[in-house]
Order: structure tokens, then sequence, then C-alpha cells
């Protein structure tokens, strides 16, 4: 870890993060770990034979966000209802 950037010698991609950011822990080469919960990924940058990415957890009023409109989307669904139409 450097500020908050963390740093891996495995190569990463967004791939590598698909589904699995609800709870991220990172071990350093010293034993410490540290977990992130309900995290996102903010950006990757190779450099030489590292990999530098930026991970950083979700703000409450941004999962209550999520829940509302995951929560609309479904009553959308089984009502429906086009959310992409026209306002």
């Amino acid at each position: 870890m450097n500020g908050n950037n963390f740093i891996s010698r495995k190569e990463i991609t967004e791939e590598s993060f698909a589904g699995g950011l609800s709870e991220v822990t990172m071990e350093a080469d010293d034993g410490t770990t540290e977990t992130l919960h309900h995290a996102e990924l903010v950006q990757i940058t190779r450099s030489g034979k590292e990999y530098w990415f930026v991970l950083r957890e979700l703000t409450s009023g941004e999962l209550d966000q999520l829940r509302i409109r995951s929560q609309i989307e479904y009553l959308a669904m089984m009502t429906d209802v086009d959310l992409e139409g026209e306002v």
C-alpha cells in the first residue's frame, strides 16, 4: 500500500474485481491486512512489473441510493414499466 494506492505484483484487471467488492481484504508483505467493505475500483495503472490500483469504500448515502435504485428497478420489472422511456 502507498497512500490510497494498492500495489500488486500479480496482474490486476477490472475483471479481477467483478462481483467481488462487497468485502476486499488485502495483505501486505509484512502480513498486515486491510479490509474494505462495499468498495469500488477507481483505477488501475501498470508501472513496470507492478499494478497500482485504487479502491474506495462507498459512503452510506451511495449505498442507500443503490438500494433505492435496485428496489425501483425491481418494482418496474414486476409491473412491466420501462424506466428508460421518455420523461
